[in-house]
């Protein structure tokens, strides 16, 4: 059973785990779950990699600020806390929102990357529209709470196989939505919404970059990850077959299989 540990960066009390031998990864958690979400990849890579996993700001386990944060700030405490461990390079790794802050660190400290993994994310940012929604999102939740994004929210990233053959799953997603504090999830629509276009960075990008995609991810399609993957120097693309947007829950072996082929150039 994994266990969580404690570090103050930038006067902030985070919750994170580190577990495994070899290579440095650290992995950035999606919207709106929590480091528990990377529980199947540290298992499974554990044997070859230093797999270390962190809770950001008011999510899971770790503090909340006082207001919100931006991206560019988000960075910076991934960054800090990095060095707060003693990894003063590593193997950057993130899922969706754990993506854009993955972009946004690369951006602001490039010298501390060994390599990047993209997973079901994108370099965009949002369209008016898709702004418009998130500070929609914002509303409701100030004024209902984070009930209504519990229940949607696991459809909405999951296929309808996984809702019919693992409901186990959708409760387990639910549960960590329910219990993470609305006034992070807020903060974090709002920083999205916000988000500067990313894709002036992926031309320079110099470390080896894998960009994964759930074969029917509807929030990032996998025409976005081509793009991504396009852009971006040598980046490797893998589709992950029967897997929505949460690809690393939904098909945990064939995304450990390709984290673990891109991994073994770092040993």
């Amino acid at each position: 059973m994994l266990t969580d540990t404690r570090t103050r960066v930038e006067g902030l009390e985070l919750a994170y785990r580190a577990h495994g031998v070899g290579p440095t990864l650290l992995l950035l958690h999606a919207f709106p779950l929590n480091q528990r979400m990377w529980e199947p990849q540290v298992e499974a890579l554990a044997d070859k990699c230093h797999v270390v996993t962190v809770d950001l700001p008011g999510f899971g386990a770790s503090q909340s600020t006082d207001g919100d944060l931006d991206i560019d700030q988000l960075a910076d405490i991934v960054a800090a806390f990095a060095s707060r461990l003693g990894h003063e390079r590593f193997v950057l790794g993130g899922l969706s929102m754990g993506g854009y802050i993955a972009l946004a660190l690369a951006r602001r400290h490039p010298e501390r990357l060994r390599g990047l993994i993209l997973a079901d994310t994108r370099a965009g940012a949002d369209t008016p529209e898709g702004s418009e929604r998130r500070l929609k999102q914002v509303e409701e939740i100030e004024h209902a709470g984070l009930k209504g994004l519990a229940e949607s929210f696991p459809h909405t990233v999951t296929t309808p196989a996984t809702a019919l053959d693992r409901p186990e799953l959708l409760e387990q997603l639910r549960h960590w939505i329910a219990e993470t504090n609305p006034a992070a999830v807020t903060g974090a629509l709002k920083m999205m919404a916000r988000r500067p276009d990313a894709t002036p960075v992926l031309a320079g990008l110099q470390v080896p970059t894998l960009v994964l995609v759930g074969e029917t991810d509807s929030l990032t399609p996998p025409s976005e990850a081509e793009k991504l993957a396009a852009a971006i120097p040598g980046a490797t693309l893998v589709r992950i077959p029967a897997a929505g947007h949460l690809s690393s829950l939904e098909a945990p072996k064939a995304f450990n299989r390709a984290v673990l082929d891109f991994m073994a150039q770092f040993r």
